[in-house]
């Protein structure tokens, strides 16, 4: 069991839930993720954003161009520029399921340079990398990017990146943790 701060702002509690939130809620957990937990059960102390909130993550997640492998190699490069173990624990597995290899995850984690097995992925983790650290892209890697994935993805990549961000913020902010069994990767 690891120790994690003290969180700041908890989910509200379900037996003090409006009618919206109880709404919401259902929409949430009865969707592809199954539950409400973490940043989307904090945002349900508002209501309205929680629901255009999960709207968008499950456009990201379930519904964009970019390959499941893809989008969990952006979000876990997010989540360890912003150091967010909430995100980080729930998308390691995610990411290995979804193909990305144990060298590329670890190397993420370790700061180190991945061993990418593609193009693609390469291109994903620059792209996010230098949105991320530097807040813009250059033209060569935009290009790069634009060829690598095309216009669709791509646009869906800037998508993710903006939803992650989103959650990562929330998730720092509110100091979020991940189950109390899980283990801290991110030092």
């Amino acid at each position: 069991m690891t120790d994690w701060p003290e969180q700041r702002l908890g989910a509200p509690d379900p037996s003090r839930y409006d009618a919206r939130q109880k709404e919401i809620h259902e929409a949430i957990a009865s969707g592809p993720r199954g539950g409400v937990r973490g940043p989307l059960a904090v945002w349900l102390h508002r209501p309205e954003l929680a629901a255009r909130a999960q709207e968008l993550g499950r456009y990201c997640r379930y519904d964009s161009k970019l390959e499941p492998r893809l989008s969990e190699l952006a979000i876990l490069t997010i989540a360890r520029i912003w150091d967010a173990e909430y995100e980080w624990c729930a998308h390691r597995k995610h990411a290995l399921d979804a193909g990305l290899s144990e060298a590329v995850v670890e190397a993420i984690r370790n700061r180190t340079a991945p061993p990418f097995a593609s193009e693609e992925e390469e291109v994903v983790h620059a792209f996010t990398s230098a949105a991320m650290e530097t807040r813009q892209v250059t033209d060569a890697l935009y290009a790069r990017a634009e060829k690598t994935l095309g216009v669709d993805r791509l646009v869906d990549l800037v998508g993710v990146l903006g939803y992650y961000s989103l959650i990562s913020l929330t998730l720092n902010i509110f100091r979020i943790s991940p189950p109390s069994d899980a283990t801290k990767e991110l030092t």
